[in-house]
């Protein structure tokens, strides 16, 4: 067990914290579960960098870490949709956005595993888009976790970038299914 993968655990040990930060009855419980989840956030880019930096990537930390992202995400999520039921329309935009960023994460975990069946793991490989998608999504979901459900101007840009994050986790999702598509569309039972 090294600092990367500790790091990587910490962060799934934060998810009943923040949880239970965001459902205290108390005026402070958004700003703490937000805080708790943007620690959880610059840990996923520190452990990262230093399994990179200090050469200690591991098989566990390579499945450990994407998971840890999307249970905190998948999380973060489907307590702002309860939490905001009472937006109206802008509850729609939140629950679609959460429904997209949430399937396209299932369809493209399949994706890769799948592909790494075949040996071709490196044409799903993370990209560029991925990360503007992360740090959208990641923003809008701080921003939306440390306010109570109310229409003001921070809720309205943290609902922006969520639906921002939507749309980059859409093209993304079809980049990946794109180049994964020679090996899809491939007729396995003629072999």
């Amino acid at each position: 067990m090294n600092i990367p993968n500790l790091l990587t655990v910490l962060r799934v040990l934060l998810i009943p914290v923040f949880i239970l930060l965001f459902y205290l009855p108390f005026s402070w419980s958004y700003q703490a579960a937000s805080a708790v989840f943007a620690f959880a956030a610059v840990t996923d880019w520190f452990d990262g960098y230093l399994a990179r930096r200090l050469e200690q990537s591991t098989p566990f930390g390579a499945f450990l870490d994407p998971v840890a992202d999307k249970l905190m995400v998948a999380v973060a999520l489907v307590l702002l949709v309860e939490e905001h039921a009472q937006l109206g329309y802008m509850h729609v935009l939140l629950t679609l956005s959460a429904v997209i960023i949430i399937g396209r994460e299932i369809v493209v975990s399949a994706l890769r595993e799948w592909m790494a069946e075949l040996g071709a793991r490196a044409h799903v490989a993370v990209s560029n888009l991925g990360k503007w998608k992360t740090a959208a999504q990641m923003l809008a979901l701080v921003i939306l976790l440390a306010n109570p459900p109310q229409v003001t101007f921070l809720v309205i840009v943290g609902y922006a970038l969520l639906i921002v994050a939507a749309g980059l986790t859409l093209w993304s999702m079809f980049q990946y299914l794109l180049a994964a598509w020679p090996h899809l569309s491939t007729d396995t039972e003629k072999k």
